[in-house]
Formats: structure tokens, sequence, C-alpha cells
């Protein structure tokens, strides 16, 4: 073993000894600590991971989607949901909020249902959001689209 450890035991003017006793039985328990530390939260990026895309491109387990189908987009402001097909506007759904203090989806998913209904093969949402919009919203309403079966949902910044 190897050290640069002074034992005071030499002689005056001879060379010192080098050897000494490192306990590695700290460190050791620190690496099974930082381990299994980094094993039980590996789990959690795979729970807590939505699938989704960014600035509107397709997602990596899309397929291509057929040309007739119009585009599904829904703008969500603080305010209100604005929900186009094919850059068909329909009427703004006004955000309430519930006594937990979530948004209420019942409107969306009235719309995005009779949306499938005139168009079963789309499977594409994209969903515009303006800053002030609070993250549990945003969640919220890709929980709804994906529940409403658009499984490719795509998240872009709301233009203008």
């Amino acid at each position: 073993m190897a050290g640069g450890m002074d034992l005071g035991d030499s002689k005056k003017g001879g060379k010192k000894p080098l050897d000494t006793a490192i306990n590695l039985v700290p460190f050791i328990d620190l690496m099974a600590v930082t381990i299994a530390f980094l094993i039980m939260t590996a789990v959690w990026t795979q729970i807590g991971r939505l699938q989704v895309s960014q600035s509107g491109g397709p997602s990596t387990d899309q397929q291509e989607q057929p040309k007739e189908i119009p585009p599904v987009t829904v703008l969500i402001s603080d305010k209100e949901l604005k929900v186009t097909l094919g850059g068909q506007p329909f009427d703004p759904i006004p955000i309430t909020r519930l006594a937990n203090n979530k948004i209420d989806l019942a409107k969306l998913t009235a719309k995005l249902k009779e949306i499938k209904g005139q168009y079963p093969d789309q499977q594409v949402v994209t969903l515009q959001t303006e800053d002030a919009v609070r993250y549990e919203d945003l969640v919220s309403i890709i929980d709804e689209c994906i529940g409403s079966q658009f499984p490719s949902v795509s998240v872009s910044p709301a233009m203008g």
C-alpha cells in the first residue's frame, strides 16, 4: 500500500516510509448507498414520462398519416380553449375550475369525441400553449387527449 503520510518513525536524514493503511470501508459504504439510490430513482423516470413531441414534429412511434385527414389543434390560454379542425375553428371553450382547482374538461372531451366520430383514423392532436398556462393544466389536457383516442400529442408554443 502506498500513501504519502509521514509516520514519524524515521531517523534524521534517512528515507521516510510511505506505506500506510487506508481504511476503504467508508468509501465502499458511500458507493453502496449511492448505487442503491440511483437504482431506486431510475424507476421514477420511466413512470413520470409523458409521450409527447415538441414543436409539432412527429413523435418517434408515429406512423405517416394519410393526407386527407385534417389536423386537429387546440390553442390553450389561461381563459379558454380553442379547438380547430383543418384551420376551421370551433366555438371557444371557456376554462372553468372545479372545487379542487382542476379544470373542467367535459366540453373538450365532447368536442374531441365529435371530431373522432367524423375522422376515426385521426391519431394526432397539436396543443399550442401560451406562457400563462399552468403545467398541471397542460398535463390534464394531454391526458384528456390521450383518453379521447388521440395517442400522438404534440406540444408547441402558441403563435402570435
